[in-house]
């Protein structure tokens, strides 16, 4: 790999050039030296002359916040966004679709190197461009406080994928988490993306759906894989990764031994990459959730990859929607788990598959092993399950008898909490409810209570507001709910 296709020795310049934000200037007034940088962008026809030095040497140190944005947009020649001004001191800066374009983000990146609060940026849908990458990017050496980082749908293209993986081949700043879906990074951008993140150690989340890495970008995504061991969280949705590409990425998983969360759904993989995957999943022991969804993925395709799910012991959430899938592949998966001794599953998704009831059966068998599974099907007997079978409210019977035992919801609660933290993990909470006896509810009512409990689809089930509400209760009711 040439690792100098990154202009390294520029963008060191470029970092010495927003570093003077923070030195003197001389004793000459904020007026003058706006003016006359004014006059200076005026009689240039150029655009793009304009550099961030040029801004850098028209504020005192001691102007900063929003007087120091007003003067940035003054300069650079747009309006000041007031959303912003008035948020500045906020941790969380919500600028989607504001319009801001190369300019806009260079005055915004001025403000931003002396800000303090700012710790999760939002910049959505901008007209950023690559030019305005660039200034983002030197922004972001000098800022250590912004860890999270939405530049996502801003055009980006390839000069802006390599103004940002320069940042992450040096490791240069504190961002953890970034999202660039849709920027129309294509083939050529993968190499950017393949040999920064190889070294990199700082980013833990990072999101490229909906852009156009396709067979070349499979291998040199597969390979930043197999050496990357940082990143947690990685979504490659809705790009064109197939056949090889998508066989290449699967043999980087193998070896990968820090991601907990890959997004693959709306992909091309295939049997060909579900075969690949069942392989990578026989010897990965980090990944916990596998999106698959909508992957053209077969019966044949499915047999295949449960060969890595009956010796897998780390994967707990494995989502397969939207594939050509029938009852049989809906059974090996099931059948998968149940053989396989360390296996963590905790959820499979197959909602738009029609089972019958020998999957049921062979569901509730499994369920009594496994009590933390959890398996999302479309429908039983040929009819998609849209309104679900009448049954009794699961909150109202826990309720009910409470109320009969004189005992309290919050320590109902917090008797499931191993942590007591006040968040209890869905699949401990499912596991819990199917095991207890004292009150009568089958698989779907416990499905139906988490989804009104956890409704933002979390994994925990919050119960932390009950508190003020339920006061601790006498001892003797405490021993008795035990029991339950």
């Amino acid at each position: 790999m040439d690792y100098l296709n990154f202009d390294f020795d520029d963008d060191e310049d470029q970092q010495d050039e927003m570093s003077e934000l923070t030195s003197p200037v001389d004793a000459q007034s904020v007026t003058e030296v706006t003016d006359t940088a004014e006059e200076k962008r005026r009689d240039d026809s150029s655009e793009t002359d304009l550099e961030i030095e040029d801004i850098d040497r028209s504020f005192a140190v001691t102007i900063k916040g929003a007087e120091l944005y007003t003067e940035a947009c003054k300069l650079v020649g747009v309006v000041p966004v007031s959303y912003f001004i008035r948020n500045m001191e906020e941790s969380v800066m919500n600028l989607n679709h504001h319009g801001l374009g190369p300019k806009g983000t260079k005055a915004l990146a001025i403000a931003l190197v002396s800000n303090t609060t700012i710790t999760h940026l939002e910049l959505e849908d901008n007209w950023i461009l690559g030019e305005g990458t660039t200034y983002l990017v030197q922004m972001l050496r000098e800022n250590c406080y912004i860890q999270e980082m939405n530049i996502s749908h801003n055009h980006l293209n390839t000069d802006g994928a390599e103004a940002i993986c320069r940042m992450f081949y040096n490791n240069i700043s504190n961002i953890r988490a970034i999202q660039l879906a849709g920027n129309d990074f294509r083939e050529e951008s993968a190499i950017y993306f393949s040999e920064s993140l190889m070294t990199n150690y700082r980013v833990i989340e990072l999101d490229l759906s909906q852009n156009e890495f396709a067979e070349k970008g499979g291998e040199l995504l597969g390979q930043m894989l197999a050496n990357n061991e940082s990143l947690e969280i990685l979504n490659l949705s809705w790009n064109h990764l197939r056949m090889k590409g998508a066989v290449a990425l699967s043999a980087g998983l193998r070896a990968n031994g820090s991601l907990k969360t890959l997004n693959l759904s709306w992909n091309g993989f295939g049997n060909e990459g579900a075969l690949a995957l069942g392989e990578a999943l026989k010897v990965n022991t980090a990944l916990t959730e596998l999106d698959i969804s909508s992957n053209h993925i077969n019966n044949e395709g499915t047999m295949k990859l449960c060969k890595g799910l009956e010796v897998n012991g780390s994967l707990k959430i494995l989502k397969m929607a939207y594939n050509p899938l029938s009852v049989e592949a809906a059974i090996a998966l099931v059948t998968s788990v149940r053989k396989n001794s360390k296996s963590r599953m905790e959820e499979i998704n197959i909602s738009n598959v029609l089972v019958n009831e020998g999957f049921i059966r062979l569901l509730d068998v499994t369920c009594q092993m496994r009590p933390e599974l959890d398996v999302i099907y479309g429908g039983v007997g040929g009819h998609f399950t849209k309104k679900p079978e009448q049954r009794s409210d699961a909150m109202k019977l826990i309720q009910n008898y409470l109320d009969e035992h004189k005992l309290r919801l919050w320590d109902f609660f917090r008797n499931i909490d191993k942590d007591g933290n006040m968040k209890i993990p869905v699949a401990d909470f499912r596991k819990a409810m199917m095991l207890q006896s004292k009150i009568p509810l089958d698989r779907l009512q416990v499905r139906e209570l988490i989804r009104k409990l956890d409704q933002a689809r979390t994994g925990y089930i919050d119960y932390s507001h009950l508190k003020v509400q339920e006061p601790e209760k006498p001892k003797e009711e405490m021993e008795e709910e035990e029991e339950i």
